[in-house]
C-alpha cells in the first residue's frame, strides 16, 4: 500500500482515547465544555496545527506541558485551540429589535449596563452599541456601559483591535457602514475598524463562565447566545442562576435561537423564545 503525503500527516501524532479523555477533562473541569465522544477528530486536527508551529515531539509531551504549568497559560492556550467563534454583525438580528422594542422607553438615560457573554470577535457587542447609539441614546444621555467577555484571550484581542474584513459587513446598510465604520484604504483596502464612538463603550474582559463572578452594578440585559450549547444541563443550570444574581430586577436575559431552557430549573420568568426576565 502507497503511504501518501495526506496519510503521513494525519498520522503524525497519534491521539489515544485516553489522551482524548484526559484532555476533554481538562477542558470540561476548566471551562464547562462538554465534548463528549464525537469531537475526537476535531480536537485532534487543531492540536496538531499546535504541536507542528510549535515542535512539540505529541500528546504525550503537549499534555505534561499543560499540567505541570503553574501559570496555566498552556491550559489558555488549550482552551484558545478548542473554542469555535463563528458570528457576525447582528447575528440573529430579532434580539436586537426586542432590545430597542423593549428598552427605549424605559427611561434609562444612558446609565443603561449590558454584557455580551460570550463575545468572540466583538461582533455582538459592537452590534449592541450600534443599536443603541442608533434607537435608544439620546443627545444628552450618559454613555451606556457594555461589557464583553469571553474565555479566548486570543479572540479578545481580535475583538478590542475592532478590524474585520468587508465581507464581515457587507448586508449593513451603507448608510450604518459609513455612519459607524472607518473604511480601509491603500495598504489596508478591503478592512474596515469600528469608530470610536462605539468601541468606547465596550469594555472587553477574559472571564471563564464557569468561575465564579460578580458584577456591580448589575446589568439590564444579559446576553448569552450559542455559548450554553457547549455545556451539560448541570453546567447550564449553574451558570443561569449566575446570570440571574448579575441582573437587575426586571433586566433581561437573551440565549441563543439554537438554545432552550427547556429541562433546565431557572428563576426567570418566560418572555418569548429565547427570551427571559428576572
Amino acid at each position: 500500500m502507497v503511504t501518501t503525503a495526506d496519510d503521513r500527516k494525519k498520522n503524525e501524532f497519534e491521539l489515544t482515547d485516553s489522551q482524548y479523555n484526559k484532555l476533554s477533562n481538562l477542558i470540561y473541569d476548566t471551562a464547562g465544555i462538554n465534548l463528549g465522544d464525537n469531537k475526537k477528530e476535531l480536537v485532534h486536527a487543531r492540536l496538531c496545527k499546535v504541536m507542528r508551529k510549535r515542535n512539540i515531539s505529541g500528546f504525550k509531551e503537549y499534555i505534561s506541558m499543560i499540567e505541570n504549568d503553574k501559570t496555566e497559560e498552556e491550559l489558555t492556550n488549550l482552551l484558545d485551540s478548542i473554542a469555535t467563534n463563528v458570528t457576525h454583525f447582528f447575528r440573529e438580528e430579532k434580539h436586537f429589535d426586542f432590545l430597542v422594542d423593549n428598552i427605549k422607553d424605559k427611561g434609562y438615560n444612558g446609565n443603561l449596563r449590558v454584557w455580551s457573554a460570550g463575545c468572540s470577535s466583538g461582533e455582538e457587542p459592537y452590534s449592541i452599541a450600534i443599536t443603541l447609539h442608533e434607537h435608544i441614546l439620546k443627545p444628552s444621555s450618559l454613555m451606556p456601559t457594555i461589557v464583553a467577555t469571553d474565555i479566548s484571550t486570543k479572540i479578545l484581542s481580535r475583538a478590542v483591535n475592532g478590524v474585520y474584513p468587508m465581507k464581515a459587513v457587507n448586508k449593513l446598510d451603507k448608510s450604518m457602514l459609513r455612519k459607524y465604520f472607518l473604511k480601509g484604504k491603500d495598504s489596508n483596502h478591503g478592512i474596515v475598524k469600528v469608530k470610536k464612538e462605539i468601541s468606547k463603550i465596550v469594555e472587553f474582559k477574559r472571564l471563564n463562565l464557569i468561575e465564579n463572578f460578580t458584577f456591580n452594578p448589575k446589568f439590564d440585559v444579559i446576553f448569552c447566545r450559542n455559548v450554553m450549547i457547549y455545556f451539560d444541563n448541570q453546567t447550564r443550570e449553574k451558570l443561569v442562576r449566575k446570570f440571574y444574581d448579575a441582573l437587575n430586577p426586571g433586566g433581561y436575559f437573551i440565549i441563543g435561537h439554537s438554545e432552550s431552557l427547556n429541562g433546565v430549573q431557572h428563576p426567570y420568568d418566560y418572555v418569548k423564545p429565547t427570551i427571559y426576565r428576572k
